[in-house]
């Protein structure tokens, strides 16, 4: 839905007329002050001047006030007037249509709304018809089926979600389960249906209510659904706002990594990933105890949840705090070992790269030998993002233990790689390339002057 313009209330003809009149009024008033036998007429055009300009300014506080009692979005006079939670007051359609395009911001304010809910401006509504009558405007019509607002299409919808939300707090675990694969497939197929989740956080936890706090995998298959709604809901945009504003969600989250079925696993590191893409998430999952539990997947390696993990861990690690994080949750042997399997190479080695420039993660990785394996892997890889990633890991670790270029130096006269990608390498690994080349001369111009 398009983002409604602004309109000026008051025209430029009755402005224009305002600040004549008051010219004319200036110049008719000296008039009677400087002149002692003014005439009468200079007082009756006076006078004249002062009606009009009275009538014209009530003309205009009229139409001022008037801006209240029309909708930002339509712009007519609102027939059933809401108040939204940013408390602005919108018509019931309008701000209804706008909500169910999937905004979750208010359209004046550009607030983010912390609920959906419309709350009827009674004040408002019963004040519109006299204004109506004073100004001789006939009032709106009193609106039909106001509560809806909807297409026919956007009722059954409507409909089936209230449905399919009565069937997940039902005390029948089979209705339950009923009810969570019907909400994982529309959630995975229908788009308009995953913005119906967003309109407050209390829908996500009436969502989870069957996975009791420390029996979520007591059901195995239901969990499985209900963490993939989950993963489903937050592909929306304005829903990876939403989702984690209930504790509960997240920690359910949390623990579906640890519990439950190879997808629920593999679906709630998604998940995770899909919503730390929101900056303000990035922190609150990193707070969760999510990262250690992600690391230990990547330690498990199952071939269906490894790039998941490391997929949400990269995401998550974006942020400075978490990377810390994840370094003291052990992921640096985890993702070097898993490297040294041949496993997930591509995705590991940028996660790897990112970590690298940890303080702590370049102590470790130079502890664990990975110079020289990143220099083998520079040697043997065909991929350029493969090897612009072994010479950021190499070229941060240097950096921040200046004793590895010793070791670097040594590896480097053996198989001359750093060399050929001065030389050769893309951009990004040229820069790096030459610049521990220049360290490392540096290194070996004061050695050479050592006594």
């Amino acid at each position: 839905m398009a983002e409604p313009e602004k309109t000026e209330t008051t025209s430029p003809t009755m402005a224009e007329r305002i600040t004549a009149l008051k010219k004319e009024l200036q110049i008719l008033i000296i008039k009677i002050i400087e002149e002692e036998d003014s005439c009468l007429d200079t007082f009756n055009d006076a006078q004249r001047i002062l009606s009009e300009l009275r009538e014209l300014n009530f003309k205009r506080s009229q139409e001022i006030f008037g801006d209240h009692f029309r909708c930002y979005i339509s712009k007519e006079i609102m027939s059933d007037p809401v108040v939204l939670a940013s408390g602005q007051t919108y018509d019931r359609r309008s701000i209804q249509s706008w909500l169910n395009a999937g905004n979750l911001t208010c359209p004046k304010t550009k607030q983010t709304l912390s609920d959906t809910n419309l709350i009827p401006n009674n004040l408002v509504k019963d004040i519109i018809p006299h204004w109506c009558k004073n100004q001789g405007i006939k009032p709106p019509a009193n609106p039909v089926h106001a509560e809806k607002c909807m297409s026919k299409e956007e009722e059954e919808e409507e409909a089936q979600f209230e449905s399919l939300f009565e069937k997940i707090v039902s005390p029948l675990i089979s209705v339950q389960k009923e009810a969570a694969k019907e909400l994982r497939l529309l959630t995975k197929e229908q788009p308009s249906f995953r913005i119906l989740f967003g309109r407050s956080p209390q829908i996500i936890c009436k969502l989870l209510s069957p996975l009791k706090m420390g029996k979520a995998d007591l059901h195995p298959d239901l969990q499985e659904d209900l963490i993939t709604t989950v993963m489903n809901i937050s592909i929306n945009e304005n829903n990876k706002r939403v989702v984690l504003k209930s504790p509960e969600t997240l920690n359910l989250l949390v623990i579906s990594l640890k519990t439950g079925t190879i997808n629920t696993r593999s679906n709630a590191a998604a998940a995770l990933f899909t919503l730390s893409a929101f900056e303000e998430n990035k922190s609150i999952i990193g707070k969760s105890g999510a990262l250690k539990s992600l690391v230990e997947l990547i330690e498990e390696g199952h071939p269906e949840i490894l790039k998941d993990a490391a997929q949400a861990l990269f995401g998550l690690c974006i942020l400075s705090e978490n990377k810390a994080r994840a370094v003291i949750d052990g992921a640096i042997p985890a993702i070097l070992n898993k490297i040294m399997g041949n496993k997930l190479v591509a995705e590991l080695l940028a996660l790897l790269a990112l970590l690298s420039s940890n303080t702590k993660a370049s102590v470790l990785l130079s502890q664990l030998q990975a110079v020289p394996y990143m220099l083998r892997l520079i040697k043997e890889s065909t991929s350029e993002t493969n090897t612009e990633n072994c010479i950021t890991i190499i070229y941060n670790v240097c950096i921040n233990q200046p004793r590895t270029l010793g070791e670097l130096r040594k590896e480097a006269n053996v198989n001359g790689e750093i060399f050929k990608l001065a030389e050769n390498g893309t951009p990004k690994a040229k820069r790096k390339a030459i610049e521990l080349l220049q360290r490392l001369d540096k290194g070996k111009m004061i050695v050479d002057q050592s006594p």
